[in-house]
């Protein structure tokens, strides 16, 4: 039975990095994958396009992984978003940076990564085995041997990566095997929730407003009446709730507090004060004063969520806007700025971007990403307790982490 220096057990944005470079360097590097493809997750990021890093310094990366950045420190500094983009380049693909500073291939075409990584393992040297799942790594007096693969075959191995992800989009393959794999082997795992995940709401209104798109609105979480979390920036009602860039990111606080009294408070002008909001509404309410409520806001607000509002508010809808009291203005005024909603759960890991929780980061050295419980043991990517938030943060750590493994077998 031949021995190879790394077995990489998951073909997805961190098992090719790593068995790619850990071959590059002249290592003879198996890697197995349960899929009949590679990459399958990479294909789905950024909606089809992958937004596979954030054109930030790597510090402000850092603290975009705000309970476990100062782990990711040596992988970041190491292979930071910098070299990841050189690196693609290098393989033909070319990137642009976005708003939010995140990066994407130029083509848009997430297809393009995938077949970028596959042409780096195959050049490399890499030996593939689809349609592998690995059902166990192989240990002897806490050192690795090797792994075995579901229909009994063994291969074997000094050393062993774990790149399987977490649950995230279960659709491609990301079941949680990893942790089991990991918790048989003495490791700890932190508790397992979806993250980066829309959010469903109590209100049924929001299905009125399905599809709507709000573009520089603040977003605050409220957990049992207290202010938790804020983001700044663009959300999207659906028909179950709302989701878009600051809902996702929110979201990644939220799932811990499910349990308990969540609201979102929305406020659709941030921009302007109380004094100023008032005063457009009074110059709103002169150009439309001999025209019904309902026929008022459309120089404010979107046209779906107009409907919305006047439901809403206290004020009739037919009522006349020269009608309209101070007070009844106020609480409009109100309602524009504290918009809530009543958060009831997630939509889970079939669509959570990532997976928080996983490998506790204890028991990983974060200078090589080995074990600390079991020599020629690695981890990397996302069955890491590692998720940071939206913007291409979460596929940096991933190559990142395997870039250290694969550049010290």
């Amino acid at each position: 039975m031949s021995k190879y220096d790394l077995i990489v057990i998951g073909a997805g944005a961190a098992g090719l990095m790593a068995a790619g470079k850990a071959a590059e360097r002249g290592k003879d590097v198996l890697l197995l994958e349960k899929n009949e493809q590679v990459g399958k997750k990479i294909l789905i990021t950024g909606k089809g396009r992958c937004n596979l890093t954030n054109d930030c310094e790597v510090e402000e990366m850092i603290n975009n992984f705000p309970e476990t950045g100062k782990f990711l420190y040596s992988a970041l500094y190491t292979f930071s978003n910098w070299h990841l983009r050189s690196f693609f380049s290098d393989l033909g693909v070319e990137t642009k940076v976005e708003r939010g500073d995140r990066v994407f291939p130029v083509s848009d075409d997430a297809r393009d990564i995938v077949k970028a990584l596959k042409k780096y393992i195959e050049q490399a040297g890499v030996k593939l085995k689809l349609n592998a799942k690995v059902t166990e790594v192989l240990t002897e007096d806490d050192e690795v041997k090797g792994v075995r693969i579901e229909s009994g075959s063994e291969y074997r191995a000094d050393n062993v990566l774990i790149a399987v992800g977490g649950k995230a989009y279960p659709s491609t393959g990301s079941s949680g095997d990893g942790y089991t794999i990991a918790k048989e082997l003495g490791h700890k795992v932190k508790a397992v929730k979806p993250s980066l995940v829309p959010l469903e709401t109590k209100e049924q209104w929001v299905t009125e407003a399905q599809g709507l798109n709000l573009r520089n609105v603040r977003a605050t979480l409220i957990v049992n009446g207290e202010e938790k979390e804020q983001e700044f920036g663009e959300m999207l009602f659906t028909h179950f709730g709302i989701s878009g860039p600051i809902v996702l990111t929110l979201s990644r606080d939220a799932v811990q507090y499910l349990d308990q009294n969540i609201e979102l408070s929305i406020n659709l002008k941030p921009a302007l004060s109380f004094e100023k909001l008032d005063n457009r509404l009074q110059r709103d309410f002169a150009k439309y004063s001999r025209k019904q409520f309902k026929n008022s806001l459309g120089d404010l607000l979107p046209r779906k969520l107009i409907p919305v509002i006047i439901e809403l508010s206290s004020i009739p809808s037919d009522k006349f806007v020269h009608q309209i009291t101070t007070a009844e203005r106020e609480e409009l005024i109100e309602l524009l700025t504290n918009l809530k909603l009543t958060i009831t759960s997630t939509r889970g890991f079939r669509e959570a971007i990532v997976t928080t929780g996983g490998i506790d980061t204890t028991e990983i050295d974060p200078s090589t990403m080995e074990s600390k419980l079991v020599s020629g043991l690695y981890f990397a990517g996302e069955i890491i307790d590692i998720d940071g938030y939206t913007g291409g943060f979460n596929l940096q750590a991933a190559f990142s982490t395997a870039y250290l493994v694969g550049s010290q077998i």
